[in-house]
C-alpha cells in the first residue's frame, strides 16, 4: 500500500464533504499501520483527528493540536478515563443537557461508553436499563459492577431491597416488579428499543411497551438505543424524544465477499458447494468466525458438515471443556463434539452459563475460533469477530428472507475497534436488497386491559381509552370494582393478554368447580399434579413444545414432573429418566425454559384469580416459585446468570461450602458469602476440576469491582 497516495485520497474525500468514504479509506490504512507494525506519522494522526476517531490518535506521535484533542476528549467512564469519538461526545452533551434521546446507530458505535460516561458525570440515584436478554442483563452488569459497585446497588432480579443509590439491569418483564417502588427514575435506557415493534420481536414487544409506558411516566429522561433504524413512525411512545441517526459514523470497515456467486446447480449441489467454501474460509482465515445459521435444523447441518471435516483441537482448554460437558451434560450432544474440533454453538435455549462461556471462550486465544449461531448472537451478547459468514439468508425461526434491518444487525458483528479494523462478511447466500427501515411501534390491544385511563390518558387516544373503559366495565362485573382496581394498582399479572385474563377470569367465575384440586399442586407427589396440569397447559395450547395436541401435552407433563430432581440429580440421570418420552438434550433446554416462563407466569395468573373469584383459602405461589426457578434453590437458579453453573453450585453444596438451601440466601447476600470464602479457597477444594476453576474465575471476575 502506497501510505501517502492513500492519505491524498483521504484527505481528496474530507475536501468534497465525502466523510464516510474517507473514514472507510482511513481505517483501512489504520488496518495496514497494524499488520505490519508501523508507527503513526503526524500526517495520519491530523486525518484521524479530521474524521472524527479521536481513540485512535497516537498521542506519542501526534502534534500538539491532536494531543489536545485527544486529551479534550477525554470522560469519564467510571473508574477510568477513555477518549471519546467526535459522535460519541456529541451524544453525551445531548444527554447530560438532559434530553430524551432515541439513538440508531452502527453495532461498533460504542453507545455503552456514553451510558457509563452519563453515569459518571450526573450520577444520578436511580437508572434503569431495560435489555433484551438474560445474557445482555449479566454481561451489561459486568460491566458496571466493576464500576461503579462501590456506589451503586447493582439490581438485576426481582425482590431486592433498593438502595440509596441504584443500578437496575434486567429484561422488560421482571422491570414490572419494580413499577411500585420506584418513586422516581433519573433516566428510563431501553438497549435495543426496536424490539418494540411487533415486527421484529411479536411475542415479547406487547410488555416492552408496558414498560416503556409505566417506567417511562416515572422518568425524568429516556435513552433509547438501535441499530440500523433510519426513522420512526409516529407513536406516543418516542413522542417527546430527539430521534438521532449516527449511521454515518463507522469506527470499523466491512469488507464483503460474494461468495454465493460462486454457487451453481441444482438444490443437493448447492448444499455441497456451500459446505465446501464453508470449510475453505474456515481454514484460510484461521481467525475469530461468526456463522449465522438462522434456524436450529441449519445449526444441526453446520454442525454435522464441521465435526465430521475439521480436525480434533489439540488445545488444552477446548479438551477440558468438552470433558466438562461429557461429565455435566451429555456425551452425545452435538456441542461436546464441536468444541473438539474449536467450535461453539450459540442460540436462545441454551443455559445462560453455557452461553456465556461459550462467548468467553470465543474471547480467549487459546478457546473457540467459531461460533454457530441464530440470530441469539446479535440479540444476546456484544461479542464480535473478524469474520462473519452468513450461511442462511433467512430470518431466525422462519423461511422468510432476511430484512436489510435483520442483515446489517448481523454483519454488524464484523469488526471491533481496536481490536479487528476491517470485518470480513462471507455470503453464502444472496444478501437482501439495500433499503431504510422505519420503525413502526403500533399500540398493542392487548396491554390495555393492564392500564388505568386516568394515569396513561395523556398516552392514549379516544379508541384506547374506550377500550380500556369498556374492559373494566367487564372486569368489574367478574370480579368487583375494588378488586380489579387494586390488581390494576399493584402489577400483579405476568401475562401481557388481557383478553386471556378476562376469559380465564369468567371460566372461573362462571363454572367454579372445574378448578377444585388446584391446591394439589401443593403436593410434594408429582404425580398429583396430571389434571390440573394438563387442564391448565390447554388453556394456552401450542405453548408446550413440538408434536400433536396430545402428544405435545402427555411429553409436557411428564417433563414437569421428572424435572422436580433438577436440584438433586445431574443432567445426565435426569436424560435417562427422559429417554422414555423421547425428550434429548436439545428439547431439555427448550421445556426448561418453557417451564420456568411460560408455566410459571400463566399459573401465577390463574392462581391471583382463584384467591379472588373462588376464595377458598387456595395459595399455589410457593408451587410458582419452584417452577419459575426450574425446581432449583432459588438463589442457584439466579447464579447461573451470573455465570455459575448448577452442577458447581451443588458441588459447594454438597460439600458444605454454602448452604444454598437457606431460605434467607438472595442474590446479594449469596455474593457477599463469596467474597467472604474467597476465590482461592474454594479453588483449591480437591472436588474442583480444572475447568471448574475456570468457571469459577469468570465468576468471580463479574462479582470483583474495579
Amino acid at each position: 500500500m502506497d501510505i501517502f497516495e492513500s492519505c491524498h485520497r483521504i484527505n481528496d474525500f474530507m475536501t468534497a464533504n465525502l466523510e464516510i468514504d474517507a473514514r472507510n479509506e482511513l481505517i483501512r490504512l489504520l488496518d495496514y499501520h497494524e499488520k505490519n507494525d508501523i508507527e503513526y506519522s503526524p500526517l495520519l494522526n491530523h486525518l484521524i483527528r479530521e474524521t472524527g476517531l479521536y481513540p485512535y490518535l497516537n498521542s506519542d506521535t501526534a502534534n500538539w493540536e491532536d494531543r489536545f484533542v485527544y486529551e479534550v476528549f477525554k470522560v469519564d467512564i467510571g473508574g477510568r478515563h477513555s477518549t471519546l469519538h467526535r459522535e460519541q461526545s456529541s451524544l453525551l452533551k445531548e444527554l447530560v443537557e438532559g434530553e430524551n434521546i432515541a439513538v440508531s446507530a452502527p453495532t461498533s458505535f460504542g453507545k455503552s461508553f456514553v451510558i457509563d460516561a452519563f453515569i459518571s458525570i450526573k450520577k444520578p440515584d436511580n437508572v434503569v436499563i431495560i435489555v433484551p436478554t438474560i445474557a445482555l442483563t449479566d454481561e451489561t452488569r459486568r460491566r458496571l459492577y466493576k464500576k461503579f459497585s462501590s456506589e451503586y446497588k447493582i439490581i438485576t432480579t426481582t425482590e431486592i431491597d433498593l438502595a440509596d443509590k441504584n443500578i437496575f439491569i434486567f429484561p422488560q418483564e421482571r422491570a414490572m416488579n419494580y413499577v411500585n417502588k420506584l418513586d422516581n427514575i433519573d433516566i428510563l435506557i431501553i438497549d435495543e428499543f426496536y424490539k418494540a415493534s411487533s415486527d421484529y420481536d411479536k411475542s415479547r414487544s406487547p410488555s416492552l411497551l408496558k414498560a416503556i409506558i409505566k417506567l417511562g411516566l416515572k422518568s425524568k429522561q429516556k435513552y433509547f438505543l438501535a441499530p440500523n433504524i433510519t426513522s420512526i413512525g409516529e407513536n406516543i411512545f418516542t413522542k417527546d424524544m430527539k430521534f438521532i441517526d449516527k449511521l454515518g459514523f463507522n469506527t470499523v470497515y466491512l469488507d464483503r465477499y460474494d461468495r454465493y456467486k460462486e454457487i451453481t446447480g441444482d438444490k443437493v449441489e448447492k448444499e455441497l458447494q456451500k459446505g465446501e467454501i464453508l470449510l475453505e474460509i474456515l481454514e484460510k482465515t484461521k481467525t475469530k468466525s461468526l456463522i449465522y445459521a438462522a434456524s436450529y435444523s441449519q445449526i444441526d447441518k453446520v454442525s454435522n458438515l464441521l465435526n465430521e471435516r475439521l480436525e480434533v483441537s489439540e488445545k488444552p482448554l477446548l479438551k477440558d471443556f468438552e470433558k466438562w460437558l461429557t461429565e455435566n451434560y451429555d456425551v452425545n450432544w452435538k456441542l461436546t463434539n464441536l468444541v473438539k474440533r474449536g467450535v461453539g454453538i450459540h442460540n436462545g435455549q441454551l443455559h445462560r452459563s453455557i452461553s456465556q462461556i461459550q462467548v468467553k471462550l470465543f474471547e480467549e486465544k487459546e478457546g473457540l475460533n467459531n461460533i454457530i449461531s441464530t440470530s441469539s448472537i446479535i440479540e444476546g451478547v456484544n461479542t464480535s469477530a473478524e469474520n462473519v459468514i452468513i450461511w442462511r439468508n433467512r430470518k431466525s425461526g422462519s423461511n422468510s428472507l432476511l430484512d436489510s434491518f435483520t442483515y446489517k444487525n448481523i454483519i454488524g458483528r464484523g469488526g471491533r475497534m481496536f481490536k479487528y479494523f476491517i470485518g470480513k462478511i462471507y455470503l453464502l447466500e444472496s444478501p437482501p436488497p439495500e433499503g431504510t427501515t422505519q420503525l413502526d411501534i403500533p399500540f398493542p390491544d392487548t396491554i390495555l386491559g393492564d392500564l388505568d385511563e386516568k394515569v396513561y390518558s395523556s398516552s392514549l387516544d379516544n379508541d384506547q381509552i374506550s377500550k380500556i373503559i369498556s374492559f373494566k366495565d367487564e372486569m368489574y362485573e367478574i370480579l368487583g370494582k375494588e378488586a380489579y382496581d387494586r390488581l390494576l394498582k399493584e402489577n400483579i399479572f405476568q401475562s401481557n393478554n388481557s383478553e386471556f385474563i378476562k376469559e380465564t377470569a369468567r371460566q372461573m367465575k362462571n363454572n367454579p368447580s372445574d378448578w377444585n384440586g388446584l391446591s394439589y399442586l401443593n403436593s410434594d407427589d408429582p404425580e398429583s399434579w396430571d389434571r390440573l396440569l394438563w387442564k391448565i397447559i390447554s388453556l394456552q395450547p401450542g405453548e408446550w413444545g413440538d408434536g400433536a395436541y396430545g402428544a405435545q401435552h402427555k411429553k409436557f407433563v411428564e417433563f414437569v414432573k421428572i424435572l422436580v430432581g433438577n436440584w438433586n440429580k445431574t443432567i445426565p440421570e435426569l436424560l435417562d429418566e427422559l429417554e422414555e418420552f423421547d425428550i434429548d438434550i436439545e428439547q431439555f433446554f427448550k421445556l426448561e425454559r418453557i417451564v420456568a416462563f411460560n408455566l410459571s407466569s400463566l399459573i401465577s395468573d390463574i392462581n391471583i384469580l382463584q384467591k379472588e373469584i373462588i376464595d377458598n383459602g387456595t395459595d399455589v405461589s410457593h408451587f410458582v416459585s419452584k417452577i419459575s426457578h426450574v425446581f432449583l434453590p432459588s438463589v442457584v437458579y439466579q447464579l447461573e446468570e451470573y455465570g455459575l453453573p448448577r452442577m458447581i453450585a451443588r458441588k459447594i453444596h454438597n460439600n458444605d461450602i454454602i448452604n444454598f438451601e437457606d431460605d434467607q440466601l438472595n442474590i446479594h447476600n449469596t455474593i457477599e458469602i463469596f467474597h467472604q470464602i474467597g476465590k482461592e479457597t474454594i479453588l483449591s477444594k480437591p472436588f474442583i476440576d480444572s475447568f471448574d476453576k475456570y468457571i469459577l474465575e469468570y465468576f468471580y471476575d463479574g462479582i470483583s469491582g474495579s
